[in-house]
């Protein structure tokens, strides 16, 4: 039996039961329109063909671009709409998959999955519109996910977006450390806020054989990022973590030079928001200090990233009861400190975003060159955005009863 929810239990049901079968006619084609996909990818910031080739194939109105080569659909008639992400931007990695379909662009590819998370937006809206009286759908689709500027801060900040009357917003992004069949929607907290930051050190230069000469910033610098280290582990509370992590260093030019600077840059992921603004503090005084203390300056540059991702606790209930339904599981509550800018458009609307365990191929990872999910994630992936859309429209429902109660 199809779960009841608060509010008006024929919009769980009927939707379900009409938008299923439509959905299952959909996914042949999408996962012919993935294998699309994948063989043209885009990297971020030039997805214009790409985009191209989804609009093609999506139904319902153009409202506009956005976000450069971005563009929004509506799908369905007027009133308020529930938003579903997909991302348009392949990464710059060699593909090592050696399937027919591979990538035919040399130094690009769809290795975290947006191929398929597109084509089942495709799918998913060609079935809404095949249903009369769904609830109206946006397609939202998204240019530079993977760099920065973030294409879904531009988005979360468009009039056009706004205008839609967005109640809730939806993603579903592959996984492989789940299982295929498992879906994460998690309440609460799921991914970290993401920042970059570089440190750089000022010193006086001088000849390598005449130290006492020179004030040495490869030094100072050395010893800031050994003091970064106890951040985390001595000033973090260790049931609300958080990770500094110093992944470039550069330095001069010859052996027997003292250079003037040096500097390093990393990375600073948090949980929440006040351990955030905690680190980025404990960061510029180590720094700060540590190099005075060599006889150097330091200065620090931060740059602010993507926020903490929030699922709409209510939206993440609803969206699990009714994913078995769809012959999936739901998975155990995962949270990591990986970072996705649909974080943006979740701290402007009720937002939930679900991760699709995926096969993604032997020794799988995100980002690999190796990464191939099967086609069955086509599916996966649509189903879930599916559960997703009929939880906000649940949301939609029950508004709509609450403002004719105080009528």
């Amino acid at each position: 039996m199809t779960p009841s929810f608060s509010g008006s239990p024929s919009v769980s049901e009927s939707l379900l039961d009409r938008i299923r079968p439509a959905l299952e006619r959909e996914i042949s084609g999408a996962v012919q329109l993935r294998r699309r996909l994948h063989e043209v990818p885009d990297l971020s910031g030039q997805e214009g063909p790409t985009r191209d080739i989804v609009l093609a194939e999506m139904p319902g109105d153009l409202i506009g671009m956005v976000a450069g080569t971005g563009a929004l659909v509506r799908v369905g008639g007027a009133g308020p709409a529930i938003g579903v992400r997909a991302e348009l931007d392949a990464l710059a990695v060699v593909e090592r998959t050696g399937v027919p379909w591979a990538s035919t662009r040399s130094g690009a590819m769809h290795a975290c999955g947006h191929d398929v998370h597109l084509a089942a937006l495709v799918a998913l809206c060609r079935a809404l519109q095949a249903v009369p009286g769904a609830v109206p759908l946006v397609a939202v689709l998204q240019p530079r996910e993977e760099t920065y500027p973030s294409g879904a801060q531009d988005i979360a900040l468009s009039p056009l977006l706004r205008a839609q009357g967005i109640t809730a917003i939806v993603g579903a992004h592959v996984q492989p450390t789940l299982p295929r069949g498992q879906v994460a929607a998690t309440p609460g907290t799921v991914n970290a806020a993401a920042d970059e930051f570089q440190v750089v050190v000022r010193g006086r230069g001088g000849h390598a054989a005449y130290p006492h000469q020179t004030s040495d910033p490869v030094l100072a610098l050395a010893h800031v990022v050994v003091a970064l280290q106890r951040v985390v582990s001595r000033d973090v509370d260790p049931t609300n973590s958080a990770v500094l992590g110093v992944s470039t260093l550069s330095a001069g030019t010859a052996a027997n030079v003292v250079p003037d600077e040096a500097s390093a840059r990393g990375t600073v992921r948090a949980l929440r928001e006040r351990t955030r603004e905690h680190v980025h503090a404990r960061l510029v005084e180590i720094a700060e200090l540590v190099a005075r203390a060599h006889g150097c300056e330091a200065t620090v540059e931060i740059t602010r990233g993507e926020p903490v991702l929030d699922n709409d606790v209510a939206l993440a209930v609803r969206a699990g009861a009714l994913l078995t339904e769809l012959g999936l599981t739901v998975s155990r509550p995962l949270t990591s400190f990986g970072a996705d800018d649909f974080s943006y458009l979740s701290a402007a609307y009720p937002g939930l975003m679900m991760f699709v365990g995926v096969d993604g191929g032997p020794g799988a990872r995100l980002h690999s060159g190796d990464f191939l999910p099967t086609d069955d994630a086509v599916r996966d992936v649509a189903m879930a955005m599916l559960c997703g859309y009929l939880a906000a429209a649940e949301r939609i429902a029950d508004d709509r009863l609450a403002a004719q109660a105080n009528l």
